[in-house]
């Protein structure tokens, strides 16, 4: 079975979710610091708009704020496979498609990143998610 899968449409942004223990600085850096997961997997974790209430259930609903850092696709391409969670240590992430792995030696930073929100979980992520609309595109 193939991990790749060929996609006719492209994300316009593609996302980065952060724990708050890892303040997102106000004038980012060339390269942030990898999360022990990412760091372990040897590639940075991405979710399109779509893939982050999943994201935020199964990685982050004990967190009360994560960074959400929003990343042009077309920046990023060329380092982008496509996979399934569920081949990789992640865990069982069913029904929710192929994720963005970013293989590009750890690399995320100012010149990949094109914005950052914050984002405050209030009882349960539902509202931060209504909120962002209008920026998850």
């Amino acid at each position: 079975m193939h991990n790749h899968v060929i996609h006719t449409m492209e994300p316009t942004f593609i996302y980065k979710l952060v724990q708050s223990q890892t303040p997102i600085p106000e004038s980012l850096p060339d390269k942030l610091p990898l999360s022990e997961l990412d760091a372990s997997s040897g590639f940075i974790h991405l979710s399109t708009a779509k893939q982050i209430p999943g994201t935020l259930k199964h990685f982050f609903g004990a967190e009360d704020k994560v960074y959400v850092l929003r990343i042009k696709y077309t920046t990023v391409e060329k380092d982008i496979k496509w996979e399934d969670p569920n081949a990789q240590v992640c865990g069982e992430r069913g029904g929710e498609g192929f994720f963005p792995h970013l293989y590009n030696g750890g690399r995320l930073g100012s010149a990949e990143i094109d914005s950052v929100v914050v984002w405050e979980r209030k009882g349960s992520w539902d509202e931060a998610l209504k909120t962002a609309e209008a920026w998850l595109i």
